[in-house]
């Protein structure tokens, strides 16, 4: 016998799975091309292979248009589905004060996952101080350059990997954690010019970022941070 459900009680709606961003398609090209400039990045122990034989600053400049270039096609991507690059990076700063909030959780993130990512490259007997010999600034001209490489790796990466990446994989998977997990492998294998174990170490700190902009629901602490700990290797540089 089939009991009749009462009408008094309100039944919750089953909850929808997220759809994806942008086309399938799109996503593989994104990695195809993540994967190749990884793989020639770690042949050529370099940032990027192609303008670092005429200097650093050089250098910096293909790296900083390539990113360019990876969110302008995130961006033709995104819009195929109604969405926009200020949704994607999400949040707002309508005062003054939400700025200095972001900058404060930027500098609670550096100094909680800084402790994080030591304990790991300890653990990994992962240095990077070879890395940062060969590819931090020496003149002038490359210090305006990398600064400029910091701020928009701070950007574009997040949009990048926790952004687009981050909300995809979610989507693809039907979970949150597989997305963020997912985002942060590829995160770490991106940087195939740091070897094998800073890698590793990478994609813990792809993970955290991946937390700090799930919490947040926000890209702009991330690159606040992104830019801080990228800029700070001149301090180590120049100490």
């Amino acid at each position: 016998m089939q009991n009749n459900p009462d009408p008094n009680v309100a039944i919750s709606p089953p909850a929808q799975r997220a759809a994806p961003i942008a086309p399938a398609w799109h996503t593989i090209a994104l990695l195809l091309f993540i994967g190749l400039a990884s793989a020639t990045s770690a042949y050529s122990h370099n940032l990027s292979p192609l303008g670092f034989r005429r200097g650093p600053a050089f250098g910096y400049l293909s790296v900083i248009l390539m990113q360019w270039v990876i969110v302008a096609f995130i961006w033709f991507g995104i819009r195929r589905r109604g969405l926009t690059l200020r949704e994607l990076i999400g949040g707002t700063w309508p005062r003054w004060t939400s700025i200095l909030r972001d900058v404060g959780i930027a500098i609670v993130f550096l100094i909680v996952s800084g402790m994080i990512l030591v304990a790991c490259a300890r653990l990994l007997h992962a240095s990077g101080r070879e890395v940062a010999e060969r590819l931090l600034p020496h003149t002038k001209t490359d210090i305006v350059s990398y600064l400029l490489l910091c701020a928009t790796a701070g950007f574009c990466e997040e949009v990048i990997f926790r952004g687009y990446l981050q909300r995809q994989f979610s989507a693809w998977t039907g979970s949150t954690i597989a997305g963020l997990l997912l985002q942060a492998v590829v995160f770490g294998a991106g940087h195939g010019y740091q070897g094998p174990r800073l890698m590793a170490v990478i994609t813990v700190f792809g993970c955290l970022f991946g937390l700090l902009a799930q919490w947040r629901r926000s890209l702009r602490p991330g690159m606040i941070a992104h830019f801080l700990q990228d800029s700070s290797a001149l301090l180590v540089r120049f100490h």
